[in-house]
C-alpha cells in the first residue's frame, strides 16, 4: 500500500495526504459520525440516497473533499482525506474532473 493517497483535478496533482498520520481518538469519533449522518441518506449529484453504500459514500465525501480543497479549509481537507484512507484502505488516487457545473469523480485502487 502506498503511504499517499493522491488527488488530482483535470489530471494535475493538487494534494498528497499522508495515510500514515496517527488520528487522535475525537477524530476518528467524527468519522464513525459521519458515517453514521450518511447512513440516514443524503442527495447526490440531484439523487437520493437513503440507504447508501460505502462507495457512495465515498463519492459523497470525496464532493465534500473538491469544495474543501477549493475553500482551503484545511481542517475539512484532513477530515475528508482521513475518512477516505480509513474506509478504503486500497485507494490510491482521487481523480477529480471539472465539467464547468458537474465534476466527475475517479477512484483508482491498489
Amino acid at each position: 500500500m502506498k503511504s499517499r493517497l493522491v488527488i488530482q483535478m483535470n489530471q494535475q496533482t493538487v494534494l498528497q495526504y499522508d495515510r500514515n498520520i496517527r488520528m487522535p481518538g475525537k477524530q476518528r469519533q467524527f468519522l464513525d459520525k459521519m458515517d453514521v449522518d450518511m447512513d440516514h441518506g443524503f442527495t447526490l449529484d440531484g439523487q437520493l440516497f437513503n440507504d447508501p453504500d460505502s462507495l457512495q459514500k465515498g463519492n459523497y465525501v470525496a464532493l465534500r473533499l473538491i469544495q474543501a480543497i477549493q475553500d482551503n479549509n484545511k481542517g475539512m481537507i484532513n477530515a475528508m482525506c482521513a475518512y477516505l484512507v480509513t474506509r478504503f484502505p486500497e485507494l490510491k488516487t482521487i481523480g477529480f474532473e471539472d465539467y464547468g457545473k458537474k465534476v466527475k469523480i475517479n477512484f483508482s485502487f491498489d
